[in-house]
This record gives C-alpha cells, structure tokens and sequence, in this order.
C-alpha cells in the first residue's frame, strides 16, 4: 500500500549531477567553481565556531540581507534568503501555485522547474525554445500562476535581453521569476527591472561565481510585498548561522569573486573556440559551463561513458534535444587542457573506427 498523494506516486523526481565519494576525478558536470572562496571566508568562519551555535540562527538572515542590498544597490525589505536558490524555488511554487495552476517554463532548462509543478499538483507547460534558444511568440501563457525562465539558461548557457524580459513581464498574467544563478559570468542581468514590474522575481545564489556551493545560500530579490508574503511560506529558519556569516563575508571580497570569474571566463573562450576546432558545436555561453553538441558519427553518450572511465565528469542529459550533447563546467586551464587532450583522443579514435566525416 502506497501512502503517498497520487502525483508524488507518479512523478521521478529530481536528478542531480553525479558527486563521487572517491574525489579523483576532474569534476565538470555540476558546474561548481574551480576556485576556492575568498580567505576572508575561511576566516569568519572559524570566528563564528563557538557557543553562540547552540542558539537558532537569525530566522530572516538580516546581516546577509543587509550585505546583499548594500552590494547589488537595492533594499533589505526586497530580498529573503535561502537555503540555496532551490530552496526559494520551493517557497515560490508553493506560494504561487497550487493544485491545477498553471506553471510555465521553456525546455530544454533547469528541470527542477518540472519538479516543482509536480510536487504542487499544478499544470506543468514546457514551452520549447528555438534551435537558437530564444524565446517563441507562445511562451506566454494565459492564467499562468508562475513563469519560470533561468537566464542565463542551463543548460545551453545563452542568455534573453532584459529588455524582451520587460515585454514579457507586462504581459504575463502572474509572476515571472528570473533564475540568475550565473549572472556573475553574463554580460548583463535583470536586477533594474524589479522597480519596473512588482510580479518579477529575481533569483541568485552564491553556489557560482562566489564558490560557495557547500555553503548553501541564495536569495531572491522581489519588491517588498512580494518578500512579505514569501517569508510566511519559508521554514522558521532555513538559513544557518555560519551560512550567514559565510555569506557576509564572501560578499565583503568582490575583488576575489570578480577575479575568479574573469579566469573563468577566459578558459570559457579557449574551451569554446577548442572544442569547435575540434568539431563540436558549442552554444554562446554566459554563463560557467558550455553546451557542445557532438559532430555527426559521434555519440555524446559514448563520450561521456569514455571520459568517465578516464575519471573526467560532464553532464549528459538522456532527453530531447540534449542526448546529442554535452554540458562541460569551466574548470582550471590545466583540468579544461586534460579534458581536450582525452577528447582529441577519443575521436581520433571514433574516426578511424567508423571513417565518418565530422561536422556540426
């Protein structure tokens, strides 16, 4: 006997990417940072490993709210914090949505959005992207509840202009809510039109561009009645105290963050103009990974396995439109320098194999 709602039965759930135990592999799946976070947080953290950890955290994280607002120019009152950005997803969905509401989302993107909807019992609607990975004229839906668009996307990486997001923010009948987790590594983002329109939400985290993953923290950024009602749906206290202080922190070194970025960017461009000398198509990427479809002859899946018994991880997705690529996190210069020296290899080898003739 099964105890569950009927669609919790029904639905798969989220997948992650894979994290090894062993931690001999050159990681380039989940797109983590390959540098470490600024010394400053090192620091604080050890400060804040004390007696206060037996008392709860700051329920609204006001310290990191207060960083935040002073950082990206805005106000304390318009952004709540979270347990990462997954998180404040959850609380969104469940603060918009409810059973038969409609939920929009492109596809191919973040599937959590997928997720999301059906843990609600909501009406799920994956609108599809063009081949180029903009937005069609039917991506608005009428009734919609919450719209959901990552941007820059994962996992192609390609990014819509703030201004067609305006346009879409005035037509959309509930909220849209703009999942800027890689918006570090863009060349501009969102963040200006949420005085223009009280039905954006902005969503960020410090998992990227701040090498924070392990910490856990992401916050939204929302006009004020907006956070209002959301921190009536968030846990009593879904953000821990050296969270908080981690955060604070990290916030405090832009310099730190900023220079990562920049050598993430600059491998971004050597992996991208390698990868299509190689043969690879690769999208315009705006973000820390790169979609590369494999040429004709080549299996994107058979690479994958390929790579992994060379203990190099990159995300494959078994799905429409994505089972023909790649999904390769920016690494160090030396892991993106093994990663085509294997690639080379193994289509050196497919070639003489099948004498196929390789284009994108």
């Amino acid at each position: 006997m099964s105890y569950f709602r009927d669609n919790i039965e029904k639905m798969s759930g989220y997948i992650p990417g894979e994290q090894p135990k062993d931690g001999i592999y050159i990681k380039l799946n989940t797109n983590e940072n390959p540098y470490p976070p600024s010394p400053e947080v090192f620091r604080a953290i050890k400060e804040a490993v004390n007696e206060t950890l037996r008392l709860y955290p700051d329920p609204i994280a006001t310290a990191a709210r207060i960083k935040i607002a002073q950082v990206l120019g805005t106000r304390p009152e318009y952004v709540i914090a979270g347990n990462g950005s997954d998180d404040l997803l959850s609380i969104i969905i469940r603060s918009f949505a409810g059973t038969g509401d409609t939920v929009v989302f492109p596809y191919p993107s973040y599937m959590l959005y997928k997720t999301l909807a059906e843990l609600q019992d909501a009406s799920e609607y994956a609108v599809d992207f063009t081949e180029e990975y903009s937005l069609p004229g039917d991506f608005i839906v009428k009734g919609a509840k919450v719209t959901f668009l990552a941007n820059p996307n994962s996992p192609s990486g390609t990014m819509i202009s703030p201004g067609e997001i305006s346009k879409i923010a005035s037509q959309v009948d509930g909220v849209l809510v703009i999942d800027e987790a890689y918006a570090d590594f863009a060349d501009d983002n969102c963040l200006s039109l949420v005085e223009q329109h009280d039905n954006i939400l902005i969503l960020r985290t410090l998992s990227k561009s701040y090498s924070l993953a392990g910490i856990r923290f992401g916050f939204c950024i929302a006009q004020e009645s907006i956070i209002q009602g959301m921190m009536k749906v968030k846990d009593s206290y879904n953000v821990d105290r050296l969270s908080i202080t981690a955060v604070v922190a990290a916030l405090d070194d832009q310099k730190t963050m900023r220079a990562n970025v920049e050598k993430i960017k600059e491998t971004r461009q050597y992996l991208a103009q390698s990868l299509q000398e190689l043969g690879f198509y690769v999208y315009p990427s705006q973000t820390n990974f790169i979609l590369a479809k494999c040429m004709r002859g080549v299996s994107a899946h058979h690479v994958y396995q390929a790579l992994k018994s060379r203990k190099i991880l990159v995300r494959y997705f078994n799905i429409r439109r994505l089972d023909d690529c790649l999904r390769i996190t920016i690494g160090t210069r030396e892991e993106v320098e093994i990663l085509l020296r294997n690639l080379k290899e193994l289509i050196s080898n497919n070639h003489a194999k099948s004498k196929v003739a390789y284009c994108p």
